[in-house]
């Protein structure tokens, strides 16, 4: 029991650093059509740099989606 008690501790913890993460509005703004379209293009073709630029740019929608669940 000590264990879980631990473990839902530390979940809670790294909630509330989510959340204040959200609410300090950190994040990236969105790409364009065209920027988007583009790391689309290259993450297709393998780029990680633009797999990662995408994850980034949309970690808004995220964060959305998390607090309305």
């Amino acid at each position: 029991m000590p264990g879980l008690m631990t473990a839902l501790a530390l979940m809670l913890r790294e909630m509330v650093l989510f959340v204040s993460y959200i609410k300090n509005n950190a994040f990236p703004q969105p790409l364009s059509e065209e920027e988007e379209e583009r790391n689309l293009k290259m993450m297709a073709d393998g780029d990680q740099q633009a797999r990662n630029t995408l994850i980034e740019h949309n970690l808004r929608l995220v964060a959305h989606i998390v607090k309305t669940i």
